[in-house]
């Protein structure tokens, strides 16, 4: 297997008023072509932080990050992001959003058409392509906002909770449609959550963040078959492992937390 991502001593630092925060430290990370890895971890621990400098949103103040050996200067079409926020075009209809990517590179209009089809059909959205975003649910946003980014083919698909404002029965069922994109078009996928359960369901790799400083607390292989079951021991047994992991973090975010109040 070839090294799609490769970070090396990462440091991150913000300034605030009260001084600078760490909010990576010396994050070593290697992500396989292929693989599905998700960033696990409570609120504040970094793993957005560390999604958009694999971005190039956001370069490291110290560190290297590379993607299929070149470093990251900047944002690029090898990475392809998809945000919580739906991001559409209101005025486009779903088509329109979907090939919106394809249009600005130039891509005749025939070229558009038959992949903007051909993505429609693999994300269950051909009967929607006339339809404007206001008229979908969140569920459906979320899919185009996925068929959006995958119309522009980058081999890498970075995910920021793309799945975290939506109800159990829809994320569930997004959760099952992009094992099946990702299954059949070999991504490699970087995905930040902060369920367990999902990076259980998900992923490979499970990587655990601490809390600030974000470092890499744990690099969890999962060898559960798929489809995996949440009832199954094996899952309820890594399920209890990782939530030990994560809800130590989440002390010690509680407990800053509960310092910065005392002393404002």
């Amino acid at each position: 297997m070839t090294t799609a991502i490769a970070i090396s001593g990462v440091d991150k630092i913000f300034p605030t008023p009260n001084g600078t925060v760490v909010a990576l430290k010396d994050i070593q990370l290697e992500i396989e072509s292929g693989q599905f890895v998700c960033l696990l971890g409570p609120s504040g621990c970094g793993k957005s932080t560390l999604l958009n400098a694999v971005a190039g949103f956001s370069l490291p103040d110290r560190g290297l990050i590379t993607v299929n050996g070149k470093p990251v200067t900047q944002p690029g079409p090898d990475r392809g992001m998809v945000f919580q926020e739906y991001a559409l075009f209101p005025w486009m209809t779903v088509a329109q959003n979907v090939g919106f990517g394809l249009e600005i590179k130039g891509t005749p209009a025939a070229n558009i058409r038959t992949q903007v089809s051909a993505l429609l059909k693999l994300l269950k959205l051909s009967e929607f392509g006339e339809r404007y975003p206001r008229e979908l649910s969140g569920g459906m946003r979320q899919r185009v906002a996925i068929a959006r980014i995958l119309a522009l083919d980058s081999p890498i698909l970075l995910m920021d909770e793309p799945f975290g404002a939506l109800d159990a029965l829809t994320r569930r069922s997004l959760q099952d449609e992009l094992l099946r994109i990702w299954s059949e078009l070999g991504k490699t996928v970087l995905f930040v959550t902060h369920s367990i359960e999902e990076s259980i369901f998900l992923a490979d790799r499970i990587v655990v963040m601490t809390y600030r400083p974000g470092t890499i607390k744990r690099d969890i292989r999962v060898d559960l078959p798929r489809p995996r079951d949440s009832a199954a021991p094996e899952f309820n047994q890594l399920k209890r492992e990782l939530s030990e992991l994560v809800l130590s973090e989440q002390a010690l975010h509680e407990a800053a937390e509960r310092l910065a109040l005392t002393t404002d």
